[in-house]
């Protein structure tokens, strides 16, 4: 699990992960293994990713959020709609988001 993210660690994630567009799609089956996987593969290459309940998934958006979170071992910034946004720092990265947060 990563350190708590600060408010403006937040605004500043929510201004970069604005232009992105959904990364991985929650179908009608849920949070599954292979979703996490999906979910895990986005994160560790791009660090900050959005992920998008579709109109069959009839689950909860808070709860299905928390449990991505536990999931994967990161951070909810922004859930609007059905729209939310992650973000877990890859250290092995050179061009990490989390050298350049404020």
């Amino acid at each position: 699990m990563i350190t708590p993210l600060t408010n403006n660690h937040k605004k500043h994630l929510r201004g970069l992960g604005h232009t992105l567009s959904p990364l991985v799609l929650i179908g009608k089956e849920g949070v599954s293994t292979t979703l996490i996987g999906s979910i895990e593969d986005g994160l560790q290459a791009h660090e900050l990713i959005k992920v998008k309940m579709g109109k069959g998934c009839l689950l909860d958006k808070k709860e299905t959020a928390q449990s991505i979170t536990a999931q994967t071992g990161s951070s909810l910034v922004q859930l609007i709609g059905k729209t939310m946004l992650f973000y877990r720092p890859n250290p092995d990265n050179p061009n990490s988001i989390s050298l350049q947060l404020p």
